[in-house]
């Protein structure tokens, strides 16, 4: 087992060379909401981020306000984000997440997280029914410009398979773990290149170890390289976010 300070140390490189390979994301100056945030965070789950862009987009034009969304029959919402996918059960959510941040900060809005530390913002969000650690991460990441790392499916089978977060097997616990090995004001940048890393290149399935430049870092059983390295080139056909275009 790898010690912490190695962990740090291999970390580090790793985030240097993703920017070295993808560039150097840089965050808008202007963030959205974090209760704009937060709805978006919903539409964008099970479904890619262009889909769950359109629900969103969709929603904000029908309703103009967050308590226009909570007033309104579900069928409304459900027609609003049909193109996002699970409509019924996003629906659904939304409303009782919008209901939450009502009873809990006395309107719809989230301002009064911005007086809060981090910890603080994940203890409040997390008490929303559905709400979970990455989740609430996401909101501090890309509407408050914390620096905080938010860590999904994919962040985490990336991470494991690097060997960033040895026995970790649940995106909660290499959440956790991940935590105190990230450079300082890289979470962005390190988030965003994963993302984008785990894309192109370190796919669930059938990942492309002949182009990836962390191949000799990777500790993953099933990298594969082959005797004559394919022709490819890095796409970037797949690396629209929602939760950098949420407005």
């Amino acid at each position: 087992m790898e010690t912490l300070n190695a962990l740090h140390s291999k970390t580090s490189r790793v985030a240097r060379m993703l920017e070295t390979s993808l560039g150097t994301p840089v965050q808008a100056a202007t963030l959205p909401r974090p209760l704009d945030m937060l709805i978006a965070t919903i539409l964008s789950q099970n479904t890619n981020d262009k889909n769950s862009h359109r629900a969103y987009t969709r929603l904000r034009k029908k309703y103009k306000r967050w308590k226009d969304v909570a007033d309104a029959p579900l069928r409304g919402i459900i027609a609003a984000i049909r193109v996002g996918g699970m409509a019924n059960q996003k629906s659904v959510r939304i409303k009782g997440t919008l209901a939450a941040v009502k009873k809990r900060f006395g309107g719809y809005s989230l301002a009064a997280l911005g007086k809060m530390d981090s910890n603080a913002v994940i203890e409040n969000l997390t008490r929303i029914d559905g709400v979970g650690i990455k989740t609430a991460s996401c909101v501090l990441l890309f509407s408050m410009g914390r620096d905080v790392f938010p860590v999904d499916t994919h962040v985490h089978r990336i991470c494991g398979r690097l060997g960033l977060a040895p026995g970790c097997t649940t995106p909660e616990k290499t959440s956790h773990s991940m935590k105190s090995l990230i450079p300082k004001g890289k979470a962005y940048s390190f988030h965003t290149n994963l993302i984008r890393f785990g894309r192109r290149i370190c796919r669930s399935n059938n990942p492309a170890c002949d182009i990836c430049p962390l191949y000799e870092t990777c500790v993953f059983s099933g990298k594969r390289r082959s005797n004559h390295a394919r022709r490819a080139t890095l796409s970037t056909d797949h690396d629209f976010m929602l939760l950098d275009n949420v407005t």
